[in-house]
């Protein structure tokens, strides 16, 4: 099968449509012409007709031609320039008088149903017209009038035009298909342009972009719809990158914490306190990778697949207060007062796990971030929007110009001003994801060291 070019695909089309469409045109205009010859030549035919009907006088007897000499005299003796043939028959068939110009020969007679009917017929193998009138006295038909033309002129008009025709259609469609390559040539050039761009866009170079075309048209269109999809795939790819550094470095840290801790421990004996010690330091650095895995797993489950929901009634109340009771003890190490405001049962259409996830992560925060006595407020209210769940801290707070970045995976705002806070920088990110597909909006409000503001917004 054979394989054409855009362009010739799009030139093979234009031309097909536009050829039916002037074959529609060539057919109108010779069967236009042909109607026209055809009544011009009937008109002609009928002009005669009357002319010589008003020289007729009919007696009871035959009938006759009144001013004979003139009538021979007319254009009725030549053959060659638009001829014009009469005869005449009695009521017997028999003719009467005939013009010159018809010689030898005579003008055929039909039946009577074609009287008055213009009849093509031959005459001595020339194509002519004829008419017959009958001729009346007192409704009774006395003899014939017969009146007719030669079509040799009118065919070779018709043959001409058809000729022309044919031979002009298949060269206008040639003219037409190198027209429309050209143009479609010179149309698909900017595409053209695109395809070469983005094949000298590879995994190693994506900071190539396509040169944008000055007409905002289609071209332009799609043009700044393959640059924002490579600006998307180019962030990707360095988020990517990031979390696979960051990742790394969140893993070897602790790991390398342990390696040493346990070199110091087999270089000499120690007392059993410092075993004890240096033992629970090691176990809390395996809790600390233990804890990083499980938020990097569950950030790859939710980042790499559609999460299966399981849509189901949730009592909110009781989810807030089972999370409060699992960080029940760093809420008392830090001696931080929990108000929760309920007034009343607020349930919500959701994910009972996932929806468990986001607030224990945000309350998780709320306490960390927060000094020793100070205040973590939970709020529940109902709209026409939805439910919110509000819980705001009184913790160090977070730089606006950090807000944007905070779900990134790893990100900690000004980490460095609490080293002892400890914190992976994974919680932003796997609420912020699954916020993505639940039916909710979560929206965070925070300044330096005036605490920060979370709203969860259930629709």
């Amino acid at each position: 099968m054979f394989s054409f070019s855009y362009k010739d695909r799009i030139a093979f089309n234009y031309i097909l449509s536009t050829g039916l469409l002037i074959s529609v045109v060539f057919i109108v205009i010779y069967q236009s012409m042909k109607y026209n010859v055809n009544t011009h030549i009937n008109e002609d035919i009928q002009t005669e007709v009357q002319k010589h009907l008003e020289e007729i006088e009919i007696d009871r007897n035959n009938t006759y031609l009144i001013q004979v000499d003139q009538w021979r005299a007319r254009e009725h003796n030549t053959v060659t320039v638009n001829p014009v043939f009469v005869q005449f028959f009695d009521s017997n068939n028999q003719l009467i008088d005939k013009s010159p110009n018809l010689k030898g020969l005579q003008l055929k007679m039909y039946k009577e149903s074609f009287d008055n009917k213009f009849i093509d017929t031959y005459l001595n193998k020339t194509p002519i017209r004829q008419i017959q009138v009958p001729l009346y006295d007192e409704q009774k038909i006395v003899g014939h009038l017969f009146v007719a033309m030669s079509l040799d002129d009118a065919q070779m008009i018709l043959n001409n035009l058809r000729n022309t025709l044919f031979v002009s259609f298949p060269l206008i469609l040639i003219l037409l298909f190198l027209i429309a390559r050209l143009i479609a040539g010179r149309s698909i050039k900017p595409v053209t342009a695109i395809t070469e761009t983005s094949s000298n866009i590879t995994k190693d170079n994506l900071k190539g972009r396509i040169v944008l075309p000055q007409n905002k048209d289609e071209l332009y269109t799609l043009s700044k719809t393959i640059n924002d999809l490579l600006d998307r795939i180019e962030n990707a790819v360095e988020r990517e990158k990031q979390f696979t550094s960051d990742a790394s470095h969140e893993l070897r840290t602790p790991l390398t914490v342990l390696k040493g801790t346990l070199e110091v421990l087999i270089r000499k004996p120690r007392t059993q306190a410092e075993y004890e010690e240096k033992i629970a330091y090691s176990i809390k650095e395996v809790n600390r990778v233990n804890n990083l895995v499980d938020q990097l797993l569950l950030l790859a489950r939710f980042e790499n697949q559609k999460q299966q929901l399981r849509i189901e009634k949730v009592y909110l109340n009781a989810l807030i207060l089972d999370t409060l009771t699992m960080y029940s003890e760093k809420i008392k190490s830090k001696k931080t007062t929990v108000v929760s405001q309920f007034t009343a049962d607020y349930y919500i259409e959701s994910d009972h796990y996932l929806v468990a996830i986001i607030i224990g992560n945000i309350i998780s925060n709320a306490i960390k971030y927060s000094g020793e006595n100070t205040v973590v407020t939970i709020d529940l209210n109902k709209d026409e929007k939805g439910t919110q769940c509000i819980i705001t801290d009184q913790g160090i707070g977070i730089a606006k110009a950090d807000l944007d970045k905070i779900y990134n995976p790893f990100y900690r705002s000004n980490a460095t001003n609490h080293p002892t806070i400890k914190g992976s920088g994974l919680g932003l990110s796997i609420v912020k994801r699954i916020a993505e597909l639940l039916p909710m909006d979560i929206e965070i409000f925070s300044e330096t060291g005036k605490g920060t503001k979370v709203v969860l917004s259930f629709h």
